[in-house]
């Protein structure tokens, strides 16, 4: 096993039979010893945290898998706090895609003056949900800002197209926010990562935790590690 890269939150370490181990760290993303996952820089250590976002990763990846959708997800060690995954390609430099069911954050303050806070997108229905590969627009435009980046990630070289890529990312939102709402707790929005599997077929990657979501119940929202400690309660 040998370290190929240290990251903030997990170390990448490369394996014998060509997959790849992530160990998850204790770090979070933060400021001023705040944890903020918006943050783009480690900011404070909480004890426990990489177990947490090793659990739920572990979890949604096992659901999404059984549900015929590929991700990396091969095995996870949450004694070791390790996971082990397929090796893959990121789209251009990481393209991220949020799938956002109600208007909040950031979404909120760049279109405030089209939408209300907590708009539903579409009624709340998981059909009309958007997946959005974020670009800075007026709202009758961002359908093309999206497309013209899907395309500029290096997505041509897939079979895939983005209405693929939409309608894959709004099957794995309706397992997250199923799993959610049996708890009480409402999903808003979520952050997803794709990349190529080494057969060149499209697959999820990276994790799926408390800091890649934003979550509410009864209207107040709730930080990650509050929303780690309600879900697996």
């Amino acid at each position: 096993m040998k370290l190929v890269y240290t990251g903030k939150t997990k170390d990448v370490f490369a394996l014998d039979n060509g997959n790849y181990l992530l160990r998850f760290k204790d770090d979070c993303t933060g400021k001023d010893g705040v944890f903020d996952p918006g943050e783009n820089s480690v900011g404070l250590t909480i004890e426990g945290v990489g177990n947490v976002n090793l659990r739920m990763t572990k979890h949604f990846f096992e659901k999404i898998n059984a549900a015929g959708i590929r991700t990396h997800y091969v095995s996870a060690d949450l004694k070791e706090t390790t996971m082990e995954v397929l090796p893959a390609k990121v789209f251009g430099h990481g393209l991220e895609v949020i799938c956002r069911l109600k208007a909040v954050g950031s979404f909120r303050r760049r279109y405030g003056e089209y939408i209300e806070r907590t708009t539903s997108n579409g009624e709340g229905e998981y059909g009309k949900s958007n997946p959005d590969a974020t670009g800075r627009a007026d709202l009758p435009t961002m359908q093309k800002v999206r497309q013209e980046l899907w395309d500029m990630s290096s997505a041509k070289s897939s079979k895939l197209t983005y209405d693929d890529i939409k309608a894959m990312t709004q099957k794995i939102t309706e397992i997250v926010a199923d799993d959610l709402r049996e708890k009480g707790l409402v999903l808003y929005d979520i952050k997803f990562e794709y990349g190529y599997a080494p057969d060149g077929s499209v697959m999820l990657i990276d994790e799926i935790s408390s800091g890649n979501m934003r979550v509410y119940r009864d209207g107040k929202y709730i930080d990650p590690m509050t929303l780690s400690e309600l879900f697996f309660a």
